[in-house]
């Protein structure tokens, strides 16, 4: 296909997946964003007025439809699917997890990136493009106090690798990227949370997810994002089927108070 590519990109609006549309979009990549805050669309249409949006909900299916039928009336093609959209979950001991958390992490953080992606693979087989699936480095632990977060992102690493090879021989690479903890808001309100739960200080808390790597620092969305374009590139041609940390070498993630 010709033209200028094109990617997808959930939750692109605000934190790490603005950051990932608009390193792509400085690649000379177009870039359609969905996500479920409007007040969000707004602010990231007015600084990037390139790019193009929907607003949705990735976890509701008939929501999903309408993003491609919009990002259909907008470009005639799709390379590149990030499957950014997720949320933290409660912070919570498996027995207090009410169920209507449980189906709510795992709707957006695992049914989402399948609806999206489901309707992505057409478009994607004719371009021979690229999945990027953010999952975590709780995909590659087990993180005490949660779980739904944890097994939404252990399911996304299963489907990043049978993706991959369902989707091999049409030239289409599937990837995962496992962020450790990035320097943010979101970070911010896990650590508060984390604390409220153990009843201990919110600056200790941070200061135990600074150990739990080799190199005693948070992420910079920027090293997601340079990752994303990486491994949409010609130079990730022939990756796929990955899960690629990047987390300054977590060494655990196990709970640290026994």
């Amino acid at each position: 296909m010709s033209g200028a590519r094109v990617a997808l990109v959930t939750a692109g609006a605000s934190g790490i997946g603005r950051v990932i549309a608009e390193t792509l979009s400085r690649a000379g990549i177009a870039v359609h964003i969905c996500d479920v805050d409007a007040s969000a669309i707004v602010d990231c249409l007015a600084a990037n007025p390139q790019f193009t949006a929907s607003r949705a909900d990735v976890s509701c299916e008939d929501q999903v439809g309408q993003v491609f039928a919009e990002l259909a009336q907008h470009h005639p093609r799709l390379d590149i699917l990030v499957n950014n959209a997720g949320i933290s979950g409660p912070t919570a001991a498996v027995e207090d997890i009410a169920p209507v958390d449980w189906d709510r992490t795992l709707a957006v953080d695992l049914s989402g990136a399948f609806y999206v992606t489901r309707r992505a693979v057409p478009l994607l087989r004719r371009a021979g493009g690229s999945i990027v699936n953010i999952a975590s480095n709780a995909a590659l632990f087990g993180v005490p106090l949660r779980s739904p977060y944890v097994a939404a992102k252990w399911a996304l690493i299963g489907l990043t690798k049978t993706w991959a090879m369902e989707l091999g021989p049409a030239a289409v690479r599937v990837n995962a990227i496992c962020p450790g903890s990035v320097k943010g808001a979101r970070i911010d309100g896990v650590i508060e949370r984390d604390a409220a739960q153990r009843g201990m200080p919110a600056q200790a808390i941070r200061e135990v997810y600074l150990r739990q790597s080799s190199m005693r620092m948070f992420m910079d969305a920027g090293d997601i994002a340079a990752m994303v374009l990486f491994l949409c590139s010609d130079s990730g041609k022939n990756i796929s089927g990955q899960s690629i940390a990047i987390d300054g070498h977590t060494e655990n993630l196990s709970n640290w108070l026994d």
